[in-house]
Order: structure tokens, then C-alpha cells, then sequence
């Protein structure tokens, strides 16, 4: 699948909130940049780690929760 679908699909899964999608990478890919595993099955020398992470949320592996401030 195109990148472009993969991010599209992240981005409804995260209802379509382009802030959130964007905290939920970066701390993701910062996951995988200092050692975590994939929770996909990919080849992590051939992708990026945004492209991973976004992948990740595309596919459901990752619960995104928004903490509302009271």
C-alpha cells in the first residue's frame, strides 16, 4: 500500500486530528529510535521510523487516548 493511503488511514484512525496524529508519531518513532520493537512485521532497516509508526496507527496497533485537562 502507498504511503499516502497508509497516512490516510492513520489520520482516520486518530479522527481525523492532524495535532494528535503528528504527537502520536514522533513519540512513537522516538520509541523505535532508541530500541523498541516494531509491532508490525517489517524490515526496520528499509523504513523510516515515522513511516513505521504511522504504519503502526494505520493498522490499529497503537490505542491513541486523548487526556482531557479538567
Amino acid at each position: 500500500m502507498r504511503l499516502e493511503k497508509i497516512a490516510a488511514k492513520a489520520l482516520e484512525n486518530v479522527g481525523y486530528d492532524r495535532y494528535l496524529l503528528s504527537i502520536a508519531v514522533a513519540k512513537r518513532a522516538n520509541e523505535l529510535a532508541t530500541g523498541s520493537e516494531p509491532l508490525i512485521d517489517i524490515d526496520v532497516k528499509k523504513y523510516k521510523y515515522t513511516d513505521i509508526a504511522i504504519m503502526e496507527i494505520a493498522e490499529g496497533k497503537l490505542s491513541i487516548e486523548v487526556k482531557k485537562k479538567s
